[in-house]
């Protein structure tokens, strides 16, 4: 079968030359071919993300033309506008995605506002609501290494898909020819049509005025004097993070040359993730040449922020996604109240796997938080319920551990440029009054306890790793261990039974121990991987670590 499907593309006059010439050097490589044929890539509630090239395990037009047919043929079944917006980042083939994407809308009859440079996943999530869509299209691999590409597809709330009607496009994209089901239009045409328009300055303006507006002290960055090092990793958060620190008064900015503009190949770190201190390197080394208060980066779809600390006695020291969603909370918190900015009854939404440090923290506040499923969309959900009492204004904060955080309900996904606005004024405050980021977080590990949160990834790569991660993840749920490195387990929380969990169904187990400790076990949304989050607590940091270690060795023979 996969040969047909190889050969069927191989002869096929309308693939374009490189495609061509990518099947044709494989002509005789089996593994190859199946490789790119025996599968599809799967519509899911992320959308597709894949390697570039040919076939249909691959990201290229066709397969971009076929999942946008599915969009297309979901949004005529819904009414309202008609409306699709869609961005693109720097990735390879962004702008040829997008422009696909909207001509095959096009052809449809359905309206496009797209964006004429590359924007990132919150101006996405914005417009949708802007121009009330009845759906969004990111074509972004955010993350990933050079050679793959994604796209990620929205509801009209501005958030990523809900499962049912990921569900009812991927029936769609199932009924519709890779190669010839989906209708097309040429971009030009769709231009003189008028169906598809550009994202206008109005829009654009919005966004910055709403990102603009969750500053929780204005005006406190003009007279502070933040020293900062930034670095967009070659994706879209220079202009939209500039514009808005430039406007809220921090103007001595360095960029990181080499990666100051859009490259989707991504030459200077090969994984530009600002999680892993591989893309912060060039940052760092500039930051400790120029004297930084703080090096920053975001990642290409400007949906994650990383940070990297002064500390007292000169270097820079990472700040983990948890570590940062409390300093956020602590400080949105306490400057809110200050300031007499906190709504009534606040709200504060974080994801299972992230730190219950954030638990104390929000307590001692008196704000609720609430745990949802990992994905940025169960926060925007979170927030969508207050919308509907009319009580959105209560969302103060959302985070998840793996650097993602919205502060106001603008919109539905996490935002890399208010992560930065407010991580460079939390900056700025604490440099006013003698003290740090550092500092501040010494602080808080001194009020609540030192805990200590972890993730390590275990990766299943090929046509058999998936098949791999369901049977450990079979095993882990129908013959759960009875204790880690001799700590007892003392409670299975399984998040296949919403009965018991309250939350939606979800393919994470989480195992809390005798001693307070936990290990949440995850197989990775969007790739081959399982990941263990370990949460552990001691006097100091050393135990705390120590304990880590103890938990990982035992972990990690399950997964082999």
């Amino acid at each position: 079968m996969y040969k047909d499907d190889y050969k069927k593309w191989l002869d096929a006059e309308l693939i374009d030359f490189d495609l061509k010439k990518e099947l044709q050097d494989i002509a005789d490589d089996d593994d190859a071919i199946k490789e790119r044929f025996a599968v599809s890539l799967k519509f899911g509630t992320a959308g597709l993300r894949g390697t570039l090239g040919a076939g249909t395990n691959r990201m290229n037009i066709w397969v971009v033309r076929q999942a946008t047919q599915g969009i297309a043929d979901w949004v005529k079944t819904q009414g309202g506008t008609q409306t699709v917006a869609i961005s693109y980042d720097s990735r390879l083939k962004g702008w040829t995605f997008a422009k696909d994407a909207a001509s095959v809308l096009a052809a449809n009859g359905i309206n496009v506002r797209l964006y004429d440079e590359l924007m990132p996943v919150p101006a996405l999530s914005f417009a949708t609501r802007y121009y009330k869509c009845n759906a969004g299209i990111m074509v972004t691999a955010s993350h990933n290494p050079a050679k793959y590409n994604g796209y990620k597809a929205y509801g009209p709330d501005g958030c990523q898909m809900t499962d049912d009607a990921a569900d009812i496009v991927y029936q769609a994209i199932q009924k519709t020819d890779v190669l010839t089901g989906a209708k097309f239009m040429d971009f030009a045409e769709g231009v003189e049509k008028g169906l598809i328009k550009f994202v206008g300055n109005d829009c654009k303006e919005a966004l910055y005025e709403a990102i603009e507006k969750r500053q929780v002290r204005p005006g406190l960055c003009r007279s502070a004097g933040l020293k900062l090092v930034y670095s967009p990793l070659n994706g879209t958060g220079l202009v939209p993070v500039t514009r808005v620190l430039k406007d809220m008064g921090i103007t001595d900015i360095t960029i990181v040359p080499e990666q100051e503009y859009p490259n989707g190949y991504f030459t200077t770190c090969s994984y530009p993730n600002p999680e892993i201190f591989e893309a912060l390197a060039k940052g760092l080394e500039l930051a400790k040449e120029v004297g930084a208060d703080l090096m920053l980066a975001t990642d290409p779809d400007a949906d994650r922020v990383g940070i990297a600390m002064k500390c007292p006695d000169g270097s820079y020291e990472l700040v983990s996604g948890n570590e940062m969603g409390v300093l956020l909370l602590d400080y949105i918190c306490a400057g809110r109240i200050e300031k007499g900015t906190m709504p009534k009854d606040p709200v504060a939404v974080m994801s299972i796997v992230s730190t219950p440090l954030a638990d104390e923290v929000a307590k001692h506040y008196g704000v609720e938080l609430r745990h949802t499923l990992t994905g940025f969309k169960w926060i925007g959900d979170q927030i969508a319920r207050l919308e509907e009492k009319g009580e959105e204004e209560r969302f103060i904060f959302g985070f998840e551990e793996s650097y993602g955080y919205l502060a106001g309900p603008y919109v539905r996904d996490k935002d890399a440029v208010i992560g930065s606005m407010l991580i460079c004024e939390m900056a700025a405050y604490y440099r006013s009054i003698g003290s740090s980021i550092k500092e501040r977080l010494e602080e808080i590990y001194a009020q609540y306890g030192r805990y200590l949160n972890k993730v390590d990834s275990y990766e299943f790569p090929g046509l058999t790793g998936m098949d791999k991660m369901n049977s450990i993840m079979a095993k882990l749920r129908n013959d759960p261990p009875k204790d880690f490195a001799g700590d007892k387990v003392v409670k299975v929380t399984d998040y296949t039974k919403p009965e018991e969990t309250g939350l939606p169904k979800a393919n994470v187990l989480i195992y809390g121990l005798e001693d307070g400790a936990t290990v949440v076990v995850r197989p990775s949304g969007t790739e081959p991987k399982i990941k263990a989050y370990y949460t552990t607590k001691g006097k100091d940091l050393a135990a705390a670590q120590a304990k880590k270690d103890e938990l990982a060795s035992a972990v990690k023979p399950l997964f082999e």
